[in-house]
């Protein structure tokens, strides 16, 4: 999941500092939780998707086939 973030934050041409900003956080939330130092709960999850533009469930829809058979 960190990794599709860091790449939904690339791909929306964001560096960590602009979507931390964004967020009103500062910029070592976002290199935190990227780098697997932070856990992000679910709000914090949508808040982040809302704030790139991406659709939760397009997100979700992508780390499916990555997941553990047994939450498939």
């Amino acid at each position: 999941m960190l990794a599709a973030l860091r790449s939904a934050r690339e791909a929306s041409g964001h560096s960590q500092a602009q979507l931390a900003l964004k967020l009103g956080k500062p910029p070592s939330f976002v290199g935190k939780y990227e780098l697997g130092e932070r856990r992000l709960d679910v709000v914090e999850l949508l808040v982040i998707l809302k704030a790139l533009d991406v659709s939760c469930d397009l997100f979700l829809d992508q780390l499916t086939p990555v997941l553990p058979a047994a939450l498939r």
